[in-house]
């Protein structure tokens, strides 16, 4: 019987109730073949089989990486089982021999006292951390870096590529590279004509492969360190560049658009310098100078004393290899991420105190003051008692905070996955847009470790702890880039105004406006925090709970609800005496 006339028999049969459904589905189980799963290899977590076991659950009898080991046995019966340090036959057996080595090394040898170690390994930290802070931009790149801008400002990228209606999309990815290449040429030709000719003088885009490759780099790398510059060019650079790392595309353009980003770690080990990040004076010399409560004097002596520490350095580590002037780079681009922490990270640091000091989850007395929310009243998605909710904020904002503590290295593993070519990307209609959507594999394992760190130091977790990525909700890893660079444009402003209401109430004017409105300063303050703290983490901000709610993207979102309801607020007047001009960089 053809395969067609017997579907519609079985078809027929399932209608008239001849044959069950679940009797057509054995059948074709019967029939298919079945997919064994692989089973982890030795060492491997068996929960994701692609990292490296490190935990063993005695009840399981089975290894699981840290971030699997978490997520699986948070809640429930698994929260009471027993673990202990994973060890392959190998190590195991090595452990045995060393003990008994060790064992052998007492009883017949006197051992000296050893030398007190600090715990804290600064040169291991350092290291870590030097991966992923770029360098800062020479004199000569900022040159090609404003070519770059003033070329992805006129050309229509993603406006001409990313159209569903469009066929033949590879030549018209080529096409529209060589274009961009094409501007950026001619720009480069119209600023310096002698630095052109050397250039491009009877040389095609292929011969001039490493040029481009130089400019594209300093665009990303620039970005990384100031994410509030690029707002619409960086998009479409990223999207260009992805397009180019297609198998078809690269083949037709003849050469390759992407070089890794520069760090100052490949930068000092290529040239013999990591000894640098490892004296204990590198904190010094590449502190953040805070200048809040302290006096000119106190300011000034500081600065000096990290001038005196980058010289003492860059003096004692400087070779053949490495000149001075290169440490100074080296030492400066760690201060520009440390300046980065202090703008991005700090903030949440600021609101968790805020919260901790002016409430407290077990004294719900104040009706007026009270963080408890209930789903469906006044916009909330969610229900909370005070604690719950007091619980459920402070928890966010420490989430917030390993992020952004994280975040050149999540910025690194996003540009991983935007341009790896074993990673294509679809176009699909979000419900915001036409947007790519791609997987994020490595951001997403990152993501998971973070989570489950804030998750280990929290104790107990209030809410979801579904991650969105590569879906509707943050289609691909420059979107979610976009999305945690809001926290601090959230943030800095409610801080902002907060420090300033007490400077702003030595105006006999403001002073009554305040004292008219909330009562006092102490109050006022009191007024904005409850508000935000309710408004801005209720799982407010979308059309059905799995889009918003107390998911961690979620969590964001309703962050951001807030804030599009800012002007509405009886305390706005505030916001604005205090400078406030908006929370995306925009004017009122």
């Amino acid at each position: 019987m053809p395969i067609d006339a017997e579907k519609k028999h079985q078809l027929e049969d399932i209608l008239s109730d001849n044959v069950s459904i679940m009797d057509t589905e054995d059948a074709e189980q019967d029939s298919g073949s079945f997919i064994i799963e692989e089973e982890a290899k030795e060492g491997f977590c068996v929960e994701c089989k692609d990292q490296e076991a490190v935990v063993l659950c005695t009840s399981c009898n089975e290894a699981f990486c840290e971030v699997c080991y978490g997520m699986i046995h948070r809640t429930g019966k698994r929260a009471t089982h027993k673990a202990r340090k994973y060890a392959t036959k190998m190590e195991t057996k090595e452990e045995e021999s060393k003990e008994e080595r060790e064992k052998y090394t007492e009883e017949n040898v006197d051992v000296k006292p050893q030398s007190l170690s600090t715990d804290i390994n600064i040169g291991e930290i350092m290291e870590n951390r030097a991966k992923y802070i770029p360098l800062r931009l020479q004199m000569e790149e900022r040159k090609y870096l404003r070519l770059l801008e003033a070329a992805l400002n006129v050309t229509e990228y993603t406006d001409k590529i990313d159209d569903a209606s469009n066929m033949g999309k590879a030549k018209r990815i080529v096409n529209q590279i060589k274009e961009l290449c094409a501007i950026l040429t001619g720009i480069v030709l119209a600023c310096d004509y002698k630095r052109g000719q050397e250039l491009f003088a009877d040389r095609s885009f292929e011969e001039n492969e490493e040029f481009f490759q130089t400019i594209f780099e300093i665009g990303r790398r620039h970005k990384i360190m100031n994410p509030e510059k690029m707002r619409s060019a960086y998009g479409k650079l990223m999207y260009l560049l992805s397009d180019s790392m297609i198998p078809e595309v690269r083949e037709m353009l003849g050469f390759d658009c992407v070089v890794p980003i520069k760090t100052v770690y490949n930068f000092l080990k290529e040239r013999h310098g990591l000894k640098v990040l490892h004296e204990d004076i590198v904190l010094l010399a590449t502190r953040e100078i805070i200048p809040e409560g302290k006096t000119r004097p106190q300011i000034q002596a500081e600065i000096r004393r990290k001038e005196k520490s980058i010289e003492i350095l860059s003096r004692k580590y400087q070779s053949k290899y490495l000149s001075a002037d290169e440490i100074r780079h080296c030492l400066y681009s760690i201060g520009d991420n440390n300046a980065y922490l202090r703008a991005n990270r700090d903030p949440c640091e600021k609101m968790i105190q805020y919260l901790e000091k002016l409430f407290d989850p077990k004294n719900d007395s104040s009706n007026e003051f009270s963080l408890s929310i209930a789903s469906g009243n006044q916009g909330h998605r969610l229900s909370h008692d005070h604690e719950t909710q007091y619980i459920y904020v402070n928890q966010t904002l420490k989430l917030w905070r390993e992020i952004l503590n994280d975040m050149f290295k999540l910025w690194t593993l996003a540009d991983q996955d935007i341009l790896s070519p074993s990673n294509p990307y679809r176009l699909s209609q979000t419900g915001q847009g036409l947007h790519r959507v791609q997987a994020c594999p490595a951001i997403s394992r990152e993501m998971h470790r973070i989570l489950f760190k804030a998750q280990k130091k929290a104790g107990i977790w209030i809410g979801s702890s579904v991650i969105h990525l590569g879906d509707k909700n943050v289609p691909n890893a420059l979107m979610f880039i976009d999305k945690y660079n809001q926290v601090a444009r959230i943030l800095n402003p409610v801080c902002i105004t907060l420090d300033r209401i007490d400077e702003l109430a030595q105006n006999t004017g403001i002073r009554r406006l305040i004292e008219t409105k909330f009562g006092t300063t102490d109050l006022c303050k009191k007024t904005i925090l409850t508000d935000f703290f309710r408004f801005a983490f209720d799982g407010s901000g979308a059309d059905n709970f799995y889009d918003a709610g107390s998911c961690i993207d979620g969590r964001l979102t309703s962050a951001w609800n807030w804030c599009s309801q800012i002007e509405k607020k009886p305390y706005f007047p505030i916001f604005l005496l205090a400078g406030f001009t908006g929370f995306d960089g925009g004017g009122w």
